[in-house]
């Protein structure tokens, strides 16, 4: 390295080195980029496109139950594209699928049986109603045993005769 000191604008190199980056170069490494850009692009569409014919030429046989097996079953075709979302899942699903039909719509199917439970745990209604059993709320169950407490077994016939005449204790929680 040399200490010269020099001009800033000097005739001889101006605001940098030249002889550390070209512009051609520069150019010439940002074309090259595009250039593998799309080779890559259409080398793995090329790639998808032969996995997924590889994939169709290896399926199984469809069983001969099946009458009207759809060719492709990742989108609706379009005669079932007829409500709001534009696709009548429902339909297509009863037409081209054989019985069971185990889950239509899992998650519709769970909210209702959510609301299920939640409607028999927190409303009134017979459970027997031959046999005079209902079933209650929860939250009023749990209110009706902190009045009356838990039930207690009866004494047995042998027990000694003072646990039987003493006198009945008030029980926790209760309001009497």
């Amino acid at each position: 390295m040399s200490n010269e000191m020099k001009p800033a604008n000097s005739a001889e190199h101006g605001d940098f080195e030249r002889r550390d980056i070209s512009v051609t170069a520069v150019m010439y490494f940002l074309a090259g980029l595009a250039v593998g850009i799309v080779l890559a692009y259409f080398l793995v569409n090329g790639l998808y496109k032969f996995l997924n014919h590889h994939f169709e030429a290896e399926q199984t046989p469809v069983s001969p139950l099946v009458t009207n097996r759809p060719s492709d079953t990742r989108h609706l075709p379009p005669e079932y594209k007829t409500d709001a979302e534009g696709s009548d899942y429902q339909k297509y699903l009863k037409k081209n699928f054989p019985q069971p039909q185990l889950e239509l719509n899992e998650r519709t199917e769970l909210n209702d049986i959510r609301l299920r439970e939640e409607d028999t745990l927190s409303t009134y209604g017979w459970v027997d109603q031959k046999a005079g059993v209902v079933r209650i709320p929860v939250d009023r169950a749990m209110d009706l045993l902190i009045q009356r407490g838990l039930p207690v077994r009866g004494q047995s016939a042998a027990g000694d005769a003072s646990a039987q005449t003493a006198p009945a204790q008030k029980m926790k929680g209760s309001k009497k």
